[in-house]
């Protein structure tokens, strides 16, 4: 197969992608890999309907390359996650609210351009976690303990874009990172970016049947085959407090062997189908029509690999998953 993988200048040095590609490569397979930070690209000729089997996007919130990769699939290329599907959780607004409504577990969350509006907010609601409605990796998360902290030297504004508050949900100072795989659920514990004098050893857990649930249904939703979710398990349950698309991927057995299988599946499942079409692919032409997005279930062809998801069970058949 022919793919065009997108990378970014943040993971021009990581195993995730680039092990991914190196194995697609020894495959066989012919790999381009496009660098949309530090590249003259001649879009007019490298995106074309047949150029390529697939196009890859592993790229930072708000970065050059998803305009790229919705670019391939404006021509009619399949795209890994689907375009539209990736727009829907870089936005973590948007995200809140197909969540939402969805029925999946996610706190209330509130929008602003300023932290000082946040002050409004019920006391009674803090400590609230605010961050940058387009952040990623952990970017400028802050926890804040009251509405005076709001104006703590430092606590930048969103630059122009929005920032997301959301009520602190109270757990022991470690998240559940859950991954998926073209529908193999995998999961890990780690010390919650909140709560760094909170030491845990990262390592593989069990993954409970609702937590599994609840991870597949985040596929559906939001239309995604590669993805990771931060789960808490809170003092009501476990709740969604982000969603990620093509992940790191750490400690997932065999995750670069894993990966790119799922990558070759999804493109030739892709290729058979025509062009993708995510469980969200209605959201933008919704918005622009002042309309909500239909759900999952309503929102035409069912994403590629979706119908291997299984949410009670991990790829080895164990109650064992992997990492971010």
């Amino acid at each position: 197969m022919k793919l065009c993988f997108l990378v970014e200048e943040q993971y021009r040095h990581d195993g995730m992608p680039l092990d991914v590609i190196r194995q697609l490569n020894a495959w066989g397979h012919q790999v381009d890999v496009v660098w949309p930070g530090r590249s003259l690209i001649r879009i007019s000729e490298a995106i074309q309907e047949g150029s390529h089997d697939a196009w890859v996007l592993k790229t930072v919130s708000g970065g050059p390359g998803l305009t790229l990769l919705e670019a391939a699939a404006t021509v009619g290329l399949t795209t890994v996650n689907d375009a539209r599907s990736i727009r829907g959780v870089r936005d973590k607004a948007l995200a809140a609210v197909l969540a939402r409504r969805s029925g999946l577990p996610v706190p209330v969350t509130y929008v602003a351009a300023r932290p000082e509006e946040f002050a409004e907010i019920p006391e009674a609601e803090y400590p609230l976690v605010v961050k940058p409605a387009d952040g990623s990796s952990g970017r400028a998360v802050r926890l804040v303990a009251s509405p005076d902290r709001l104006l703590d030297p430092g606590f930048e504004d969103a630059g122009g874009g929005l920032l997301i508050a959301q009520p602190y949900v109270p757990n022991s100072g470690t998240d559940l990172k859950v991954y998926s795989v073209d529908g193999d659920l995998y999961a890990t514990e780690r010390c919650s970016p909140l709560h760094p004098a909170h030491t845990v050893r990262e390592r593989q857990v069990p993954l409970t049947p609702e937590v599994a649930r609840i991870t597949a249904e985040i596929g559906e939703v939001f239309g995604l085959d590669l993805y990771g979710a931060d789960i808490l398990l809170g003092p009501d349950g476990p709740v969604v407090v982000d969603v990620n698309d093509f992940p790191s991927f750490r400690q997932v057995p065999d995750a670069v062997a894993r990966v790119g299988e799922a990558v070759l599946r999804l493109a030739r499942a892709g290729a058979r189908t025509g062009s993708r079409t995510g469980a969200v692919a209605a959201a933008g032409a919704a918005a622009a029509m002042g309309s909500p997005a239909p759900p999952a279930a309503a929102a035409g062809r069912a994403p590629v690999g979706r119908p291997r998801a299984v949410p009670d069970r991990t790829a080895s058949g164990a109650a064992m998953g992997g990492a971010r």
